[in-house]
């Protein structure tokens, strides 16, 4: 029996039981399914999070960094930067080695959707609150993204959304934008 996974961009995804060969001696050829992206590909791939965790480290220490024990703003964005920063460097080090990772294809329109939508959550969150970007975010990572049933979309949409209030907003007092 195969194990049924969701649609990526409509283009359905298969696990290994799909691809097994009917004759067990029989090598299971996966080289249609997966193109190398090439040292290159795996350096500029380092290169756009690095610059991305240095700018985000300049902005923390800009906010206050504080000390330990009375944390500033900028402390918890400075550390998950300044790991960017170093996971990074390392993959940018040791990226002309590597060859397994995948180069950008049909599929790669999915994660730039992805990426679109929460930044429109993130220049949307000041004007609207952060329930209803919350919710379309999530609504439409889950139903056009993961190819989920409207209903499901909706209804784990919303649960997500009432879930973030109630940590958030009502659990942990913090101030964000809220339309409600």
């Amino acid at each position: 029996m195969a194990l049924s996974l969701p649609r990526i961009g409509g283009t359905p995804v298969t696990s290994p039981a799909d691809r097994v060969s009917n004759d067990a001696a029989e090598p299971i050829d996966d080289a249609e399914d997966f193109l190398p992206a090439g040292s290159a590909a795996n350096v500029g791939a380092a290169v756009a999070p690095l610059l991305l965790g240095v700018v985000g480290v300049i902005g923390s220490v800009q906010l206050g960094l504080g000390a330990v024990t009375a944390p500033g703003p900028g402390l918890w964005p400075f550390a998950i930067c300044l790991v960017i920063v170093l996971c990074s460097a390392a993959l940018l080090i040791g990226g002309r080695r590597f060859w397994d990772a995948e180069a950008f294809s049909r599929n790669s329109l999915v994660v730039a959707i992805g990426l679109l939508t929460l930044v429109a959550l993130v220049i949307a969150l000041p004007y609207v609150g952060f329930e209803i970007p919350c919710a379309v975010l999530c609504f439409v990572w889950l139903r056009f993204l993961g190819g989920e049933k409207w209903w499901v979309s909706i209804v784990i949409s919303l649960s997500i959304t009432l879930a973030f209030w109630l940590i958030f907003v009502l659990a942990l007092r913090i101030p964000l934008p809220r339309l409600f």
